[in-house]
Formats: C-alpha cells, structure tokens, sequence
C-alpha cells in the first residue's frame, strides 16, 4: 500500500513537471506565430509572470503601435514600440517569419518595421519579465532584442551603449519623436540635448555628465540604481542612485515630452498607492537650463514662455496678444507685425502694448539703451518696425525683434508690442501690371468670416435652384452615375452648359484632354469657367470621375470651387469658379513686370495651406500628385488656388500611402514615381519645393538656354548657392527681394528640405508652414540628391 502510494506521489510530481514545462514552453512564440492589429482584440505575447505584454496597443482611434507595456497596471504604461512615428490601421500584422525575422505589416501588405533577420537561426520569441523581447536561437543565445533599440524609456537590468539615443515623445498623447534626445555619446559623454525637429541635427546641450573620453555604459541595475561605468566595469558617476528598490517596486527611466529626465518607481505592495511616482529627474528646473543662444525657441518654442508648477513640472504659455500653435511649436501673434516699407510710420499708429509682470526673454537683443525712461522705451519700441517686445528693468531698454525665444519667469517688466483691437492686416500686394494697390488693406479676420459666410451662402444658393432644375430635368437619360462621394455639387445638363458657355466660343486654355472655356450662369449671371472633356476614353472619364470625387470633398479658401458638373451622354463637363486674374504659370513666368515680392511670399504661403488642408482636414486625405504652377489660379486680388485634380488620390480613412502609376508633370514628379516605392502625400511636398523655388527666384525649374549651364536645373543651382552663402544670385535685379534676405533663406532652405530625394526626410505640409510662418526654425538642410535607396 506505501508503495502504491509513493507510486501515486511519484506521478503526480512528473505530471506537474510536465504541466509547468508545458507552461513555460508556451511563453516561448514559435516561427510564423503572428498578431493582428484590432480593437477588439485582447491578443498578445506575455512575459511568464504576465507582467509585460508585447502586441498592438491602439493609441489614437484607429491607429495602433506595435509595442511593449506594463500588462499588469492599470494603465498599461508602454514602454518600447516598433513603429512610434508610423502608426499603423487596424488590420496590420506582426509576425515571427519563417526566416526568423519580427515583420510588421499594414493591411494593404507594405513592410513598415521589421528587425534583423539571421535566417537559420532565430528558433523562437519571448517577452521576458524584464520587459525585453527578445529573438533566440535553440540553445537560448538572443541573437536580437528590443532593449537595444530603445524609444524613451530603460527599464531595470538594461544597458544605454555609445551612439545609443532615448527620443522623447511628441507630447504626452503622440508618442512620435519630439524635440529631446537622451543620449551616451560616442566620445564618452552623457548628455540631454534639443534637436532640430523635424531633422536630427543637435542644437543645444542642456545637461550633461562632463564624461569625455571615460564613459563606456549607462547601466540600470535592478535595485534601482543607474550608473555611468567606465571601460573597465568601474562606477564613473551615479545618474541617480537612491539605494535597492528590487523586488518593491515596478521602475522606468523616461525622457518625456518636456525634456526631463525623470525616474519613475511604482510599489508592488498591495497595502501602497497604486500609481507611479517620481524618484528623481534631470534637469531640476527645464525652463532655466535650455538656453539655445543661436538658434532655436527655449523649451517651449518662439514666443512663449516656460514656469515651473508646484509639482516641479514644466508648463508652457503664450503672452498676451498671442495663441498656442501647439506641440513645442510655440506662439503665434493674433495680429500682422508691424510693416516695414514706406508705409511703418503710419503703421506704427495702430500699436500699443500689453504689460507683464515677472517674464522675461533673455538673449537675442537687437538693441540695449541704458538710463533711460520706460516712456521713452515705448516711444522707441513703437518707432521701429523690428521691435516687438521690451524688457524694461532698473532704467535699462532691451528690445527685441520676432521671433523671441527662451522666455522664462523671472524679474522685469516684458511691454508686449500688440496691434490695437487685435487687427489683422495684410501685406501690401501689387496688381498685375506690378504697381502697388493704393486700396487699404482688409483685416484678415474680416476677410475669413465674411469669405466663410459668402462661401455658404453661395453653396446654399447654388443647391436650391439647381436642385430644382435638376429635379424637372430627372428624365433625362444618363449614361454614367453619380461619382462616388459626390453630394452637394450642381449636375447640369448638357444644354444648361451649352447654354451657358455661349456655345463653348470663349476659349481660355487647354491641356491634353480638355479645353476651358468662359461662361455665365443664366439663373443669376456669374461668371465661371467650363472645362470639357475632349477625348472620351477610358483614362478621359477616370479623369472626370476622379476630379470630381476628389475636389466635391473640399471646401477651402486656397482650392478652386467646383460649382457642377455634367454627365450626359458623351459629355464630360466641369463647371469652376472663374478666377479673374488666370495661373499663377502666366503671372510668375511673364517676361516683365516682375511680380512683386511680397505678393509672392503670400502666394506661396497660400498654397501651402491648401495643399496642407488636403493632406490632413479633409475627410477623406487627398494627394492632388500634379501641383504646379499652372495648376495654381488667382483670383481678383491675387490670392491663389489650386486647381485641376484630375489627377487626384484619394487615400482611405486608414491610408497613409498607396500604389498607383506615374502621375504628374516633368520637372515637380517625385523620384519616387519611378523607383516602385509606396506614393504618399510626401509627393506633393516635393512638387511644392520646386514650385515654392519657382515663386521665390521667379524662373521655371529647368531653363536650358541659361548662359551657365550650371543654373539650368533651379533646384541644384539653388542648393549651391545656399551651399556657398551666395543666395542674392536668385534674385539679382529683383530689389525687393534682395532687401529680405531673411525670408528668402526661410524660404529656399525650406523648399530644399521640400525637394529631398528621400521621401522620409521631407517634412509635412503642417511643419512647412511653420518653417515658412517663421514660427519653427528652420535646420540646415541636406544635398537634395545624397539618396540611397
């Protein structure tokens, strides 16, 4: 009987074995083992303990990082993620592939992540209880592992090498990379530093451990200790060494959104608060130790200013007079600068100032006058057209132009230089014939509000009655359906055209497959113009379809409005707004007079407004793949507007990029047209950079008649006269231009970043318009051509 029983005792321990092994086995994630990105789904690889989880986590409705986080907490703090500037759509895959690799892949099958694949090698994944996912081969050796390729955070046991980088995020609910950088340099020393966002190029060193040629690692230890070590194993000098936390507590190293360095610790005690705490941070007090002298805006951007909260954190504020652009982008005014042309003195009427107590923005004086009174300062400040901001202190003037950076809570008096009653005005533009109007500009707001409500009503009005043509006109037969995504737009007969384009015999231009014509509305007498389709083939009607689909999706002051459409038999016909003053080819590339150089700048704004709004506040993202000038019309006071989307993509609520044949014009397609690579909005990006060239040096892109054949290509002879501080070369004889070598560097040295041959590298549309509004500093930019692919 004992020894049945000791039998029993026996096959129970095997069984239990058995069991336990099994369940260790299953921690380990076979070959072709993969996850599906859902919002629904509770699928993932779990450390043993269950402490990390590795799979999607959905950050943003819709988008998901492929990530690693605390499984156990409740708030699943991330602490790794593969794709942090890419997030992908729902119906993404990461899987373990048969080579041996980690493949992150979205749903239309584009590679986005993947890590080293060592085919033959690799036998398995694991998420381990330190947080580390790691690729081993069948004798356990990691052959890769998350740990060496952190985002913003260490974690307990792991190691920061040389050249190895923590990027902060973008703020605390877009984990993208921001401003920050946390990082062990290959000369030994352990700094923080702000970059140059978008680029990478370090700007300014805020912090640092003073370890040139001695620092080897940065190493996390389990008790809570983190240490800079030397070659040899010795401590060099403790980053944070608050004695052993092991076993009590959860713990994370993080560079946050701010720029702080912060350590985070998080009791395991069931009896302790349960939420996470700070130990210790670098540096004590951010507002004070970002001081970027020579170029950048201090730890909140141009115009805004930085204090310290009863908690010991960082918070961001605009002075009054100007609003939050967002992100570390700073401040922008709520008003237009005061002018500097013949017209400042008059100007300088329209200001006064706004008074705060205990701010100051130190550095970046243009002036200093000492024992003098504040009326005097004032007085001074209002007289000259640079001046936008005083500190008056102990009879001391300093004043300051825009953008101001740096800003801080500190002693003095800040005397903000606001236009009076928040008006907002424009800068003088030209007429056609290059004379300057004489007519008072409008504020801005007033334009927008009134434009808005123009807009509506004339949408409103144009619905009605042509809704109840429309109606009367029901039977009439069709041969082509209504476009998808079309709801709003006027369908006009063909008669109704006819009619109206007085039999098609005021041409204004054509292109390959369609002539314009000049037309007026019987119902109400607008004039507008009439594109038709001249070649009705297949790639003819996707054109129409295409036009009509995308461009019905928009409502934009800087986008041409389409009015109506007709769809009759063999008629293909387009129905516009018709811009008075024609494309922005034949007003830049006129032989004389020069087009005025403030009217450029404003047009080239413009137009990156429009492109940005298609690229992000549509509702449905739209790549328009053919900007170019004559794709750009002006209306009666020159302001522009994009035109022509037959060639459009619409893109799906979940896309960021898709397939599709070579579009556009020679001279504006991107490289990656012909490279078989992914098309994205980034397309458009670089079509702008040549035209933003275009409008700055007022010349086409390619003049093969030019004595030099060196200024042939405007985009290689832009980038060497950047290159050799000789930019006055594109504008000789424009004098204007000349007089605002600032904003032409602004501008050329954005439209190089805009033409870059890697597509990664060229910014979005919203980031250009902050490097072109002058609220984003604008880094120095690469040879467009230096592209591997």
């Amino acid at each position: 009987m004992a020894s049945c029983r000791m039998l029993l005792l026996i096959i129970i321990i095997i069984s239990s074995t058995i069991v336990k092994g099994q369940e260790s086995s299953n921690r380990n994630v076979t070959l072709r083992s993969s996850i599906v990105a859902n919002s629904d789904s509770n699928s993932t690889w779990t450390s043993p303990s269950g402490e990390f989880a590795f799979g999607f986590r959905e950050v943003s409705p819709g988008a998901f990082l492929l990530a690693i986080w605390f499984d156990q907490l409740t708030d699943k703090t991330l602490v790794w993620s593969a794709n942090r500037d890419e997030p992908v759509p729902a119906g993404s895959t990461v899987q373990l592939s048969a080579d041996g690799a980690l493949e992150l892949v979205d749903q239309t099958g584009n590679r986005v992540w993947s890590s080293q694949a060592r085919p033959g090698t690799v036998a398995y994944a694991a998420m381990l209880d330190t947080g580390n996912l790691v690729l081993a081969s069948n004798t356990s050796a990691i052959l890769w592992q998350s740990f060496d390729s952190p985002t913003d955070t260490l974690l307990p046991t792991q190691v920061l090498n040389r050249q190895s980088v923590l990027y902060s995020s973008f703020s605390a609910t877009n984990f993208s990379r921001g401003k920050f950088k946390f990082t062990l340099q290959a000369d030994g020393n352990l700094v923080l530093v702000t970059r140059s966002y978008p680029s990478d190029e370090n700007v300014n060193t805020y912090w640092s451990s003073d370890t040139v040629q001695t620092g080897f690692q940065l190493i996390f230890n389990n008790s809570g200790n983190i240490n800079l070590i030397r070659q040899n194993g010795t401590i060099l000098r403790p980053l944070f060494n608050i004695g052993s936390l092991a076993g009590q507590f959860h713990q994370r190293l993080v560079l946050e959104h701010d720029g702080v360095l912060r350590h985070y610790v998080y009791p395991k005690s069931a009896d302790s608060s349960p939420a996470w705490s700070v130990r210790n941070f670098e540096p004590s007090n951010i507002c004070r130790a970002i001081r970027e002298d020579a170029m950048g805006g201090g730890p909140c951007g141009f115009n805004s200013y930085c204090s310290i909260t009863v908690d010991g954190r960082s918070s961001c504020h605009c002075p009054s007079g100007y609003y939050p652009r967002g992100g570390f982008s700073g401040c922008a005014p709520e008003f237009v600068q005061h002018r500097c042309d013949h017209q400042q003195a008059q100007d300088a009427q329209s200001f006064t100032f706004n008074e705060m107590s205990g701010v100051n923005w130190p550095f970046k004086d243009y002036a200093i006058f000492r024992d003098v009174g504040e009326a005097w300062c004032r007085q001074s400040c209002l007289s000259d057209c640079l001046c936008a901001l005083v500190i008056y202190s102990n009879r001391v003037c300093f004043m300051k132009p825009q953008p101001f950076s740096n800003g801080r809570e500190e002693s003095g008096k800040a005397l903000i230089k606001v236009r009076m009653n928040n008006t907002l005005t424009s800068n003088p533009g030209t007429t056609a014939s290059g004379r300057e109007s004489s007519s008072t500009t409008l504020t801005i707001t007033l334009s927008v509000l009134l434009g808005c409500a123009g807009l509506l009503f004339l949408l409103s009005s144009f619905f009605f009655v042509f809704y109840l043509k429309r109606t009367k006109s029901m039977m009439v037969k069709r041969s082509h359906v209504r476009p998808a995504g079309v709801s709003m737009i006027s369908s006009f007969s063909f008669k109704e055209v006819q009619e109206a384009a007085n039999g098609f015999n005021e041409e204004l231009g054509r292109g390959a497959c369609s002539i314009v014509d000049r037309g007026t509305l019987k119902n109400d007498g607008k004039v507008v113009a009439v594109k038709k389709l001249n070649k009705i083939l297949e790639q003819a009607d996707d054109e129409f379809k295409a036009e009509v689909s995308s461009i019905s999706r928009t409502n934009h002051k800087n986008l041409v409005q389409l009015l109506g459409y007709c769809d009759e038999g063999q008629n293909r016909i387009l129905v516009y707004e018709f811009m008075t003053n024609g494309s922005l080819a034949t007003f830049l590339f006129q032989k004389s007079p020069r087009p005025s150089w403030y009217t450029r700048v404003q047009i080239a704004f413009a137009i990156a407004r429009g492109i940005c709004y298609l690229h992000e506040d549509c509702s449905v993202p739209i790549i328009h793949c053919d900007i170019k000038p004559q794709n750009v019309l002006l209306d009666e006071t020159f302001a522009p507007k994009i035109a022509d989307f037959g060639l459009a993509k619409l893109l799906k609520a979940d896309q960021t990029r898709t397939i599709t044949g070579i579009r556009g014009t020679k001279g504006y397609v991107a490289p990656e047209w012909f490279r078989n690579m992914p098309i994205t909005v980034k397309v458009d990006v670089y079509s702008f950079g040549i035209m933003l060239l275009e409008l700055m040096c007022c010349r086409r892109s390619y003049e093969p008649d030019v004595e030099d054949e060196g200024e042939a290509v405007l985009a290689d002879w832009a980038y060497d006269c950047y290159q050799q501080g000789a930019l006055d070369l594109l504008v000789v004889g424009d004098e204007e231009a000349r007089s605002d070598m600032k904003t032409l560097e602004i501008y050329v040295k954005t439209a190089i970043w805009c033409i870059q041959e890697d597509p990664t590298l060229r910014p979005h549309m919203n980031i250009v318009m902050h490097m072109l509004q002058g609220s984003m500093q604008v880094p120095t930019p690469p040879d467009p051509t230096a592209f591997i692919h």
